[in-house]
C-alpha cells in the first residue's frame, strides 16, 4: 500500500476477519517495527497496479510525477479516516492482499477513476462485480483523459522492469 502503512494489532487483525481473539486467523506478512510496540504491514490492494511512487508520466509540457500523484491520493483517502481492510486468500510479492474501503469508497476504484492505475482483471476473476466496476473506472478515467491519461504513460508492471519514457530518460 502506498503512503500512510496499515497498522495491524492482532484484536484488529481478528476484528478484520469477522472472527473473535480466539478463533483469529494469522496470515503472513512482512513487518517493520516502527516503535517498540507497533508493526506496520504493506498490503497489496486487490485488482489494480497502481503508478510507482518515482513513476513518470508525459504530457505535452514534459514528465509528471504521476506515481507520487498515486501515493498522495492514496495517502489523502487514509488520512484522519478509518479504513476496512478485507483480506484475500491470495498474495502479491510477498504481501497480503486486500481490499481496502474508506469512507465507503474502494480505494482500487478511487485510483482507477482518477486514472492512477491499471486493473489487472487476472486477479478478480473471483469478483465479477469488482472486475466490472473496476474495468468500468478505468474506461471512465481514460475517456475523461484523467491523470496519466491525459498523455503517455507505461504500464507499471514495465516500469519495474526498467523501461523509461522518452521525457524520463531525457532528465
Amino acid at each position: 500500500m502506498m503512503g500512510r502503512k496499515v497498522m495491524l494489532s492482532s484484536v484488529f487483525a481478528a476484528l478484520l476477519m469477522g472472527s473473535s481473539l480466539s478463533d483469529a486467523q494469522s496470515f503472513h506478512a512482512r513487518g517493520r517495527a516502527l516503535d517498540g510496540d507497533t508493526v506496520a504491514v504493506d498490503i497489496r490492494l486487490l485488482g489494480i497496479d497502481a503508478f510507482e511512487t518515482r513513476q513518470m508520466c508525459e504530457r505535452r509540457n514534459g514528465c509528471w510525477s504521476c506515481g507520487k500523484a498515486a501515493q498522495d491520493l492514496a495517502a489523502r483517502a487514509l488520512r484522519d479516516a478509518e479504513a476496512v481492510i478485507t483480506l484475500t486468500p491470495s498474495s502479491t510479492y510477498g504481501r497480503p492482499v486486500a481490499t481496502v474501503t474508506v469512507r465507503g469508497a474502494d480505494l482500487g476504484e478511487t485510483l482507477l477513476r482518477a486514472g492512477l492505475a491499471i486493473p489487472q482483471s487476472q486477479y478478480l476473476r473471483r469478483d465479477p462485480a469488482r472486475r466490472a466496476r473496476y474495468e468500468a473506472a478505468f474506461a471512465e478515467a481514460q475517456g475523461r483523459k484523467a491523470g496519466a491519461f491525459a498523455g503517455t504513460w507505461l504500464p507499471p508492471a514495465r516500469w519495474r522492469k526498467g523501461e523509461r519514457l522518452a521525457c524520463e530518460r531525457r532528465q
